[in-house]
């Protein structure tokens, strides 16, 4: 496994020390909108089956930096992996998204369930994180990342996606006690998992927390902030993970970047209804952040791409510790000539702001 990185700019980024340009990687930037995706997807047979094999798993991610000058490389996975190890039965119906055969409901359910044994039914993953950091061969960073305990709570408890997820935010009201003790466990499943994945290979870690903007204010420190930070703790109190750097993202919850900032992550991922100078203000310079161009620019001319591209970089403003990407998922139907666009002037506007 190769010691020496020959492009470190994200890394840097995330401690805040200086770089030639700014680095950027895209959310979902190995996925539908890749012809060369979709080809392995077909051969794979389903998503479940590209997921959970670790040759296709790599040739996903992969896939996206053979195109573009990205500077780091995520794990293809999916969020949704450690409910399915704890034996819910995850499947993806055409069109209708991710969906639980044994949603998480009452107080037995929620005391049956354990931390899944990662050398176990979750071996496939970190067999890939192998796979994929041998085949980097050095060329960027590879991060490993995991949904957060409100996020897989969400879908467990909810049985499938959802726009307000109202069965867990109920069992919240109503049952406390219990919504704690579910978090519980999928934060310590949530640590173990991404230890896990740093022991394998990984050499940055992001949190996904896709449905904490669904919280107003006090329930989102109680139950999402506050199990973020309990997997932030665990990972800084782990030897495979002590000093790697993790990445918080909040959708929807840039209102929050302070006392994200207070848990120790090294960064923040922000969504396109924020402005960075407002959170660079907000967080004083504790954290990196990341983002945030709104994803339907994407669909728009390279003219506006380039535009839109320099207008996010002006507003973080020649500082260290900006990693450009979207504020979340690239979507399918965005041309990938529009994203090298997009990384073309990412990269040199970010040397014109340093004056290089």
């Amino acid at each position: 496994m190769p010691d020496v990185l020959k492009n470190d700019r994200f890394l840097r980024a995330l401690r805040r020390e200086p770089t030639d340009t700014t680095p950027i990687w895209v959310m979902r930037q190995a996925g539908r909108y890749l012809p060369e995706y979709r080809a392995t997807r077909a051969r794979a047979g389903s998503f479940m089956a590209l997921a959970q094999t670790p040759e296709f798993a790599c040739e996903a991610t992969l896939q996206p930096l053979e195109r573009f000058e990205l500077d780091a490389a995520i794990l293809f996975s999916d969020i949704l992996t450690i409910p399915d190890a704890m034996g819910l039965g995850l499947s993806f119906a055409n069109g209708e998204g991710p969906q639980f055969a044994h949603p998480v409901r009452s107080a037995a359910d929620i005391a049956g369930l354990a931390v899944p044994d990662m050398d176990g039914k979750l071996r496939y993953v970190m067999d890939a994180v192998r796979l994929i950091r041998r085949e980097l061969h050095g060329r960027v960073p590879l991060i490993g990342f995991s949904g957060s305990p409100w996020t897989l709570a969400c879908y467990m408890v909810e049985g499938q996606g959802s726009r307000d997820f109202a069965t867990l935010k109920a069992l919240c009201w109503n049952a406390p006690k219990l919504a704690h003790q579910l978090l519980d466990t999928l934060a310590r499943s949530v640590a173990a998992y991404l230890i896990a994945q740093a022991a394998a290979g990984a050499q940055a870690l992001m949190v996904f927390d896709t449905w904490g903007g669904l919280l107003g204010p006090a329930p989102f420190r109680e139950f999402s902030l506050r199990y973020m930070a309990q997997v932030v703790a665990a990972l800084k109190a782990n030897a495979h993970t002590r000093d790697l750097p993790a990445i918080l993202f909040s959708k929807g919850a840039g209102q929050h970047a302070a006392t994200l900032a207070d848990t120790g992550c090294a960064g923040i991922g922000l969504d396109w209804t924020t402005d960075l100078a407002e959170i660079r203000a907000a967080v004083a310079g504790r954290v990196a952040l990341q983002g945030n161009l709104d994803p339907a620019v994407m669909l728009a001319s390279p003219d506006v791409i380039r535009r839109e591209a320099r207008a996010v970089m002006d507003s973080y403003g020649n500082h260290p510790g900006h990693i450009f990407n979207l504020g979340h998922g690239i979507t399918p139907d965005v041309d990938p000539d529009h994203v090298k666009v997009l990384v073309d002037e990412v990269h040199a506007y970010g040397r014109t702001l340093r004056g290089s």
